[in-house]
């Protein structure tokens, strides 16, 4: 049988005149490639069958379309990069520099950067890896890697690299959804095209990936500043202010996470505290995960309500008639998540019981739910009052007048959550209902019960299972070299805060064992002021026993932590002044690693102890001493016998 080696090359024409005779009807079989192992290069046998053709008069003749019956061909790889790579990247300075990707089998691989050229070989599964000698600030150059094909990167820069990672205060935008204070003359003047930026797109993965989607450097400039993180930029504005070098930003944050969606399998493994935990993950695709999730989502709905709602029963839900004495409770405002129903992404129904007075009957009134995430439609006595489908915006109905009854009135909300965070959220200060001056809160304990669960791959989401973000946002980094990392997050863990004081000191000893260069800085924000659930010295805070987890993460080597209780917002999640915090994350570096003498932080609780009718507390971080000004301190308590506040 006829056999030729063809260059790809040599087998376009071949299937051109394959696809043009496709065209003659009938023709079967079709043409197909067939893959074949080599020692690692990528060959294929492509067949080419008899064609039978029909002529006019319908009788059958055999066409050999070509002498050719069985071609191999050989197609090599390209040398390729991770898309961490790319024009416009900053590399770390005084580091060795490490440059890695795939190409052929054992092929020979050569990598230029500034005056230094270094050769290394593929292994036989085409993986490759070298580090460039470290460099000191500077650029613009060129990276170009040779192999079969060249690849060249340009315009990149050597300077100071940092990893900015967290939820969504790390993922905040200058301009976008976050408007930062100022954020249109923040843009107008962000002409630093020595600071750049990349976005790691928000992927989860069951398993470590090698690569991300996509990747862009960012130079800095009006046009391009907005989409920025926020906080990262003003960080790098600081540093880039006083040491006058190229700065990069890794942006790896999504909203909404929670920190062990950030920690690899290995680093749960290697714990006794989540060990057990991490064993009970199935190592599942995604698909499958789905169906595992829908599965322990349904077993919490049994247990708090039993079955689904049948077809057309959820109508009766809006109205006051129904009796939801047996439906379950839930306490607002807060995210479900942070509540009885954990991973849910579907449709869930909360109603409140109000009564109203004879002389506020019939009035005109106002209603307030705070914010939603991420839909709602809202009834009184049945009657639909309004409904938005955002998922941070401030809920506020005009309920008209007539429709508010003397004794007993019922709100009821149908809430969608397409996914992420679900629920009614938000300022409890801001969940009430106004008749004239009469105020009635609406916070507190609410009736739910579940309409339906979301479907479908797509509703696995980073919170789902640990390791997801690790996997598709953390893996494909490493090796890259960079200085350090600045964290903000926490807010989704305040429901298991307690918890927090292991699960964020092993993310962050996780990541520096990934990378395995040593205890780099690790500067994190501690939560603002945000009144997230009410607290109170009294009733307690989980934000605030996240502050203090926060805290005690101090007691790893090398990390540092930006306070931010004097300049965030109580009703929002989101506080505006993204400057002092990039500003205050800036100055511990500064301190720290770039060894400028400065002031880095506020007073820091040390210890205290009682003198007779005083108590003494010590503090560090005292810059040049403490003054109370304006009179006596204020802004605290004090603990009586039995720690009673």
């Amino acid at each position: 049988m006829p056999r030729i080696v063809a260059s790809p090359t040599m087998l376009l024409p071949c299937l051109d005149l394959l696809l043009d005779l496709a065209s003659i009807q009938p023709f079967q079989p079709v043409p197909h490639l067939e893959a074949i192992p080599s020692g690692g290069q990528k060959k294929f046998k492509i067949h080419f069958p008899y064609i039978y053709l029909l002529n006019q008069a319908g009788m059958k003749r055999n066409l050999l379309l070509l002498v050719l019956v069985i071609s191999t061909v050989q197609i090599f790889a390209n040398v390729t990069l991770p898309k961490i790579f790319g024009d416009n990247m900053v590399l770390q300075r005084n580091k060795p520099i490490p440059v890695w990707g795939s190409a052929d089998a054992n092929e020979k691989i050569s990598i230029t950067f500034n005056h230094q050229t270094k050769s290394v070989s593929a292994d036989k599964d085409g993986n490759w890896k070298i580090s460039l000698d470290k460099e000191l600030a500077g650029g613009p150059y060129k990276l170009v890697v040779k192999g079969k094909n060249t690849v060249t990167f340009n315009n990149v820069l050597v300077g100071e690299v940092w990893i900015c990672s967290g939820q969504s205060n790390m993922e905040m935008p200058i301009e976008g959804w976050g408007k930062v204070n100022n954020y249109e003359q923040e843009i107008a003047s962000a002409n630093y095209p020595k600071i750049r930026h990349i976005k790691i797109p928000n992927t989860i993965s069951t398993k470590p990936e090698k690569d991300i989607p996509q990747g862009k450097w960012a130079v800095c400039s009006p046009s391009t500043a907005g989409e920025f993180t926020a906080t990262g930029y003003f960080f790098a504005r600081e540093l880039y202010d006083q040491l006058k070098i190229p700065i990069g930003l890794i942006n790896t944050s999504w909203g909404g996470t929670h920190v062990e969606t950030w920690t690899s399998r290995e680093g749960f493994e290697n714990s006794d505290e989540f060990k057990n935990m991490i064993a009970q993950m199935p190592l599942l695709n995604l698909d499958s995960l789905e169906q595992v999730r829908k599965e322990a989502v349904m077993k919490k709905i049994e247990m708090l309500q039993g079955s689904l709602p049948a077809a057309g029963e959820t109508a009766a839900w809006t109205m006051p008639d129904l009796d939801d004495s047996k439906w379950p409770q839930m306490e607002l405002p807060s995210l479900w998540e942070q509540k009885q129903l954990g991973d849910l992404d579907g449709v869930v129904w909360f109603r409140k019981t109000i009564d109203v007075s004879p002389s506020d009957a019939g009035k005109e009134a106002m209603l307030e739910l705070a914010m939603i995430d991420d839909n709602d439609v809202t009834y009184v006595n049945g009657v639909k009052v309004g409904g938005i489908n955002s998922y941070n915006t401030h809920r506020k109905y005009v309920i008209q007048a007539g429709v508010l009854k003397a004794g007993k009135n019922i709100i009821a909300v149908r809430v969608e959550d397409t996914g992420g965070g679900g629920g009614i959220y938000g300022d409890s200060a801001e969940m009430k209902l106004t008749i004239g001056d009469n105020v009635i809160s609406l916070a507190g304990n609410w009736a739910f019960r579940v309409e339906q669960i979301s479907g479908g791959a797509s509703s696995v989401g980073p919170n789902s299972y640990p390791t997801l973000l690790f996997n598709a946002m953390i893996n494909p980094l490493a090796p890259y070299a960079f200085e350090g990392v600045i964290w903000y997050q926490g807010e989704s863990n305040a429901g298991r805060a307690y918890q927090y004081r292991k699960a964020f000191p092993l993310m962050i000893t996780d990541w520096r064992r990934h990378w395995g260069e040593g205890d780099f800085p690790f500067y994190f924000v501690q939560l603002a002021s945000y009144n997230a659930d009410n607290g109170n010295s009294k009733k307690g805070s989980t934000w605030a026993e996240l502050r203090e987890a926060q805290t005690m993460t101090l007691s790893l080597p090398n990390t540092g932590m930006a306070v931010t209780t004097d300049i965030g917002n109580s009703t929002d999640i989101h506080p505006k002044n993204k400057q002092d915090v990039g500003k205050r994350l800036a100055a511990i570096a500064l301190h720290n690693v770039y060894n400028k003498n400065i002031v880095y932080s506020g007073p820091m609780y040390k210890s205290m102890k009682v003198q007779g009718s005083s108590v003494i507390i010590n503090f560090t971080n005292i810059g040049s001493g403490l003054v109370a000004k304006n009179g006596d301190l204020r802004g605290f308590e004090i603990a009586g016998l039995g720690g009673e506040f």
